[in-house]
């Protein structure tokens, strides 16, 4: 079974939102990571970008596949996770710890559309 953190806020498309004053860490969840397989490499956006909610903004890429990364909440781009262009297994070590962008959210009000720990769950056990 995946973990799943309490607390974080998770879309359908498998990215995780862990909220900090005004600040969203987006990355991939647990199942998503375990899902790909070895992640080897993470196409990120640059400091600046626009993110809007349920449009893509990266990649990661496995050994088996590569998965759009589509942004689960709106706002602008403050930071990129460098850590991964080095060292992308660190998502398969953690997918928590090692999340891939940091966003100062646009609209907090967008959480309200995502799912809680216990609705991610469900989900993924459909």
């Amino acid at each position: 079974m995946a973990k799943v953190i309490e607390g974080l806020y998770y879309s359908e498309s498998h990215e995780y939102v862990k909220v900090e004053n005004g600040f969203g860490y987006i990355g991939i969840t647990d199942y998503a990571q375990n899902a790909l397989g070895n992640v080897v490499y993470v196409d990120m956006p640059d400091v600046d970008d626009e993110i809007e909610a349920g449009e893509e903004f990266g990649a990661v890429e496995s050994v088996k596949a590569a998965s759009d990364l589509i942004a689960p909440i709106s706002g602008t781009v403050v930071e990129v996770n460098e850590q991964l262009n080095d060292s992308p297994e660190l998502i398969n070590q953690d997918a928590y710890a090692n999340w891939i962008i940091k966003v100062k959210l646009s609209d907090e009000s967008g959480l309200d559309k995502l799912m809680d720990a216990k609705a991610y769950e469900e989900f993924c056990n459909k």
